[in-house]
């Protein structure tokens, strides 16, 4: 089974993907922590590297088919990112979106990182940006079109309990004999 759970920084996407990880016995695979990884060889924050990359798309570029690869051939998988949705195309067996309002994204950002609330919600909103810019401009993808998912949750709304068993129940009731279809993902990536 191949889980994908999308949505901005904050909306609780490891949250959920760790969880349903666990309760499926799936494999976990993160863009952010590759993104924040490939950002700390660089001795560069997120926010930093986002900016880097506005000027070298070789970077959203690999990272992005890193993960189009990791859908394509495998089975077992929650893949998080941004873009998993999207990236993994007719692969996803389930594509879940998580969002919040940037309030509620921001103050769990700075808790997490121990910033201030205020510079937090500002820079999240011009990482938002970027990455939607460059999104459309290198696959033609608009991330605010949230039709490819199966499930979209305001995490603002639940608790993070909640936001792995809401996923996990629709999940568990999937009937096949009910399907009539997912919404296809028409997305110009070059790397098929």
């Amino acid at each position: 089974m191949l889980i994908t759970v999308s949505g901005p920084p904050g909306a609780g996407k490891s949250t959920a993907a760790t969880g349903l990880a666990v309760a499926f016995d799936l494999e976990h695979v993160s863009g952010g922590d590759i993104f924040r990884d490939l950002a700390a060889e660089r001795d560069m924050t997120p926010l930093e590297f986002n900016k880097l990359a506005e000027e070298d798309e070789s970077i959203d570029r690999d990272l992005d088919a890193r993960l189009r690869r990791t859908a394509a051939e495998s089975d077992d998988v929650v893949l998080e990112s941004r873009l998993a949705g999207w990236l993994a195309a007719d692969h996803a067996d389930f594509r879940l979106w998580l969002d919040a309002p940037l309030e509620v994204r921001a103050r769990r950002i700075a808790a997490r990182e121990d910033r201030p609330p205020e510079t937090t919600r500002s820079k999240e909103r011009e990482r938002q940006e970027s990455e939607t810019r460059r999104y459309r401009e290198y696959y033609g993808v608009d991330i605010t079109d949230l039709s490819i998912y199966d499930l979209s949750l305001n995490t603002a709304r639940w608790s993070e309990t909640d936001m792995v068993e809401i996923p996990r129940a629709a999940i568990e009731r999937y009937d096949p004999a009910d399907d009539e279809g997912k919404q296809p993902v028409d997305a110009g990536f070059p790397f098929e």
